[in-house]
């Protein structure tokens, strides 16, 4: 039959073709008759399609089974599946607010014996086998065993390893007394994983630069052997989900000294200074680079009067100007400082930017300082914007030592590439101070998504999947003789971006809709068309996330006809946008463009938008529904509870599939029983559905409303069942069947009888 389909249609283009052809050849041929055949051919090709799909039979059969068309309540409909999200969300979030009130008590509770060594298994020495297959010396064996929920590596279920970046060890007394009281971590690790199966990756990252993360594996992953030019574990104190947790969002005006660009190394020194400065930054931050000598400039034009947001598109043209610095003669830093004090100031004055933390970081290699009459103007006495300066190379300066202290910032001498990370991170634990000085507020941060670890879906193991990282701060309550503010570390988790998609379910959304979730700066978590890289390398072998920034104006590409639907359209996109990052609920309708074919075609379809906030979160869910069909949906099941007919019968042999990434039924702990297809787990619960006692546990376990209350374990065969989308896809399978047992003449007789 798809052959004959195939060539059908091989034959229609040549005809269409040899049209065209002799349309050329003879030019008097009427138009009406060329509209003719192409009709005759449109309706021959709609008939023949009618009767090798069975579009009559099926509806009859439908029909025949008492199926009804219901109209769809989009509002209603995205508020549910908002509400699924959240009960999801809070999930994670309340794991990771046990993390930190356990990390925050043991800091406190946990003797410190520097005498001591720690005891702790080191990723890096777990299961190093010398060729012999002996255990290699300094090295410890463990037992890891395949678990598919966690990148398909081999982990331990039962205890946490150490993760080192460069240049940090056990040898350092904050990261041997960190190792100490963090190792009381594991019970609640294990205790987490074990009251929600779901539960990814659980981790702290201490401030002295260790990295304790849950479950256990060796590394490098996948059993590598270690080679010079492998990646080193990334320091993770530069990233999104440390930084973001760890301070609230900031306006930095970062000044760079171009006369400091005439010895090589110094300009190297500075170029890696200020880009270290700016991979802290994220898309909730403001910044901009200027360089000055005698005059002050944007190092990028664009960006002229302004502060732009941290995205990753902005943050490369950045770092790409620096190269273009030229070198000077003479500086004037006065000059420099009064223009980042007054873009600062418009910011503020405005409600622009980040509206929290704002900061001047001066990258020098002159010992000299403003005039204090200059700081006093614009700073004091309230002194709103804090003051970093690097210094680097050259001699000490205790005038910019003492104008960062004054003016609540740091002052760092940067002398070699091995000091630009250790000290650009002094700038992230001082803006992290009033909040633990205060310790009332453990700030919830969410991550930008990004590729990390592998897909769990059938047939795509070993691609990259779509992943954010939920975190928060961990506080030093030590009651000291002298107050201090330090900062611990920061406790977090990674959540699948699959994880959140399947509980807003493809089969209520109906042909050609789709969902999506958008942040609070209009950028989106997850869309149809957003499309990262599939591969991982930087993550794997460095645990290096790369965040995504894709805003929901790029994915979502409105359609206009002339200069009115320009406006149109595009008001209503940007409508949309806007009060989803306000949170706001709300629905709208316009046309956009929607490519399909490997993007060859492209058609215009109007839809029908609904959205809704994730309450406690800094998302927004969004549905398109297609205008017209897309609002009607076909309510037809057949209840296995009271069924005569043995579902088996329709559901046998290799000649039926299901959607592999639509939840029919799963189990809670996905790494306790495996299923090569999803058919075969498919056909597991029908059979279960068999059994006496059977329940369809259609509502997934709601979240404790407090993080104190712990949800309770679920049991080893506790599961989820969509008891309408599985009742769906059994009447799907009665209607349909047989329609491959009969004989194509028996088909075409039949339709010939009607």
């Amino acid at each position: 039959m798809y052959r004959y389909v195939k060539s059908t249609l091989y034959i229609g283009i040549l005809f269409l073709i040899s049209i065209g052809i002799s349309h050329q050849q003879e030019e008097d041929i009427p138009h009406n008759e060329v509209r003719n055949w192409a009709l005759k051919f449109g309706v021959d090709l709609w008939e023949f399609g009618r009767q090798a799909t069975k579009l009559g039979e099926i509806q009859r059969n439908y029909h025949g089974m008492n199926a009804a068309v219901n109209k769809k309540d989009g509002l209603v409909l995205v508020r549910e599946m908002a509400a699924e999200v959240k009960n999801m969300m809070d999930f994670k979030m309340n794991a990771v607010m046990r993390l930190m009130e356990s990390a925050e008590q043991a800091a406190v509770s946990s003797p410190r014996d520097p005498t001591t060594s720690p005891r702790y298994y080191s990723s890096h020495e777990i299961n190093r086998f010398t060729d012999d297959g002996k255990l290699t010396p300094g090295t410890r064996e463990l037992l890891l065993s395949m678990n598919r929920h966690f990148d398909n590596l081999p982990v331990n279920l039962s205890m946490s390893a150490v993760l080192f970046p460069p240049s940090v060890d056990d040898s350092d007394s904050q990261v041997s007394s960190g190792l100490q009281w963090s190792d009381h971590l594991d019970p609640l690790f294990v205790n987490n994983y074990e009251s929600d199966p779901t539960l990814s990756w659980q981790y702290f990252g201490s401030t002295s630069g260790f990295l304790r993360r849950f479950p256990a594996i060796s590394w490098p992953a996948r059993g590598r052997d270690s080679r010079p030019d492998d990646p080193d574990v990334y320091d993770f104190r530069m990233s999104d989900w440390f930084v973001g947790g760890a301070t609230c969002p900031k306006d930095l005006a970062i000044l760079v000294d171009s006369t400091s660009f005439s010895s090589k190394k110094i300009r190297k020194l500075a170029v890696a200074t200020t880009k270290s400065i700016l991979d802290t930054l994220s898309t909730n931050d403001y910044v901009n680079v200027y360089r000055f000598a005698e005059s002050v400039e944007e190092t990028v034009q664009c960006f002229k009067d302004s502060l732009v947001q941290a995205s990753p598109e902005n943050v490369r043209s950045l770092k790409n100007s620096l190269y273009s610095i030229q070198s000077d003669s003479t500086a004037n830093v006065s000059a420099a400082m009064a223009t980042g004090f007054e873009i600062l100031y418009k910011y503020n004055r405005t409600g622009k930017g980040a509206q929290c933390n704002q900061a001047i970081m001066l990258v020098t290699s002159n010992t000299e300082a403003p005039s204090s009459d200059l700081i006093k103007k614009y700073n004091w006495p309230h002194m709103p914007v804090r003051i970093f300066t690097y210094l680097i190379g050259g001699d000490k300066s205790s005038e910019l030592q003492e104008m960062a202290c004054v003016n609540k910032g740091f002052y760092a001498r940067v002398t070699s590439m091995e000091d630009v990370k250790s000290k650009v991170f002094e700038y992230v634990k001082v803006l992290a101070r009033p909040m633990v000085l205060y310790q009332h507020d453990h700030p919830i941060h969410w991550t930008a998504a990004y590729v990390g670890g592998e897909s769990s879906r059938y047939g795509e193991e070993r691609r990259g999947q779509l992943m954010t990282s939920v975190t928060a701060p961990i506080l030093d309550r030590r009651n000291h003789t002298v107050k201090t503010a330090n900062l611990l570390g920061i406790v977090g988790t990674d959540v699948p971006i699959d994880q959140v998609q399947k509980l807003v379910p493809p089969y209520k959304l109906g042909v050609n809709g789709y969902s999506f979730i958008v942040d609070n700066n209009g950028r989106v978590l997850y869309h149809p068309d957003l499309r990262p890289l599939p591969t991982t390398p930087n993550y794997e072998n460095s645990l290096h996330p790369r965040y995504t920034s894709v805003d929901l104006s790029e994915v979502e590409l409105a359609e206009f006809e002339g200069l009115s639907y320009i406006y149109n359209n595009n008001s209503l996109l940007f409508d949309l946008r806007r009060d989803m990052i306000e949170q706001k609920e709300g629905e709208t309708n316009f046309a956009v463009k929607i490519h399909y074919d490997n993007m060859k075609r492209v058609t215009i379809r109007r839809h029908n938008y609904f959205y809704e906030p994730i309450v406690g979160t800094p998302f927004s869910l969004g549905l398109a529904l297609p205008e017209g069909y897309g609002m009607l949906e076909v309510l037809a099941e057949l209840e296995l509870k009271h069924a005569i007919l043995n579902v088996f019968d329709y559901l046998n042999g290799s000649n039926w599939k299901v959607h592999p990434d639509w939840v029919y039924c799963e189990y809670s702990s996905a790494s306790d029983k495996q299923f090569s297809t999803p058919e075969e787990r498919i056909l597991h619960f029908l059979g279960r559905t068999r059994m006496p006692g059977w329940k369809w546990m259609s509502m997934r376990p709601k979240s404790p409303s407090s993080h104190h209350n712990q949800a309770s374990k679920p049991d080893k065969d506790a599961h989820y069942c969509d008891k309408r989308l599985v009742q769906s896809l059994v009447m799907d399978a009665v209607v349909t069947g047989g329609f491959n047992k009969r004989d194509s003449n028996l088909m075409h007789r039949e339709d010939n009888q009607k």
